[in-house]
């Protein structure tokens, strides 16, 4: 009450105020522009990083709660799902064997040609017959020779000349190797 003087002037009940000290708040905004000028980045930041986080644990709380618990329908609905992946994979299954079952058999297939022809070719031999003429039992001898004839070979071009030799450094060659000179650098 040190700022309040009460006087006995015309009027009993007038009470007079002293002025204020600071009317402008000019050193007041001239900090606050100071702070944000040092600071104003690291205060922007600051607050962004507040905000994701905030941002975040609401999402974390949000998927925290329990979901609500399963309707006889969601039970039947998963049961039937169930019952379809089982049929799915018994067909495939199914699938899978008939396919192994095919393969067995064409291995047992090979393995009796191979093991016919490892006989034809033991009585050739016991015959005194070469081994190469029943290589091919389903063709005659004959046949086999004559097949052999039939086809023309193709001309074949040499792919370089005859006189062509990589050490000797010419024919058509472009790069050739010159050693470097001996003795010091006359840079010096």
């Amino acid at each position: 009450m040190d700022d309040v003087e009460v006087s006995d002037g015309d009027s009993p009940y007038t009470v007079e105020k002293a002025p204020l000290r600071n009317p402008d708040l000019t050193p007041l905004s001239l900090n606050v522009g100071e702070l944000l000028s040092l600071y104003g980045w690291y205060l922007l930041f600051g607050t962004l990083l507040v905000y994701l986080l905030l941002q975040y644990l609401s999402r974390r709380r949000s998927s925290q709660r329990s979901p609500p618990p399963p309707t006889p329908q969601d039970s039947a609905l998963v049961a039937r799902r169930q019952e379809a992946m089982e049929a799915a994979r018994m067909k495939m299954q199914e699938e899978l064997d008939a396919k192994a079952s095919i393969f067995r058999e064409k291995q047992k297939q090979q393995e009796e040609e191979k093991r016919r022809q490892k006989i034809e070719i033991w009585d050739s031999m016991q015959q005194g017959k070469s081994y190469r003429g029943t290589a091919t039992p389903s063709q005659p001898p004959a046949e086999a020779s004559s097949s052999a004839a039939a086809r023309p070979k193709p001309d074949k071009k040499p792919l370089r000349s005859a006189d062509y030799s990589p050490l000797s450094g010419q024919e058509g060659g472009s790069c050739t190797f010159r050693p470097g000179r001996r003795g010091p650098s006359a840079g010096g």
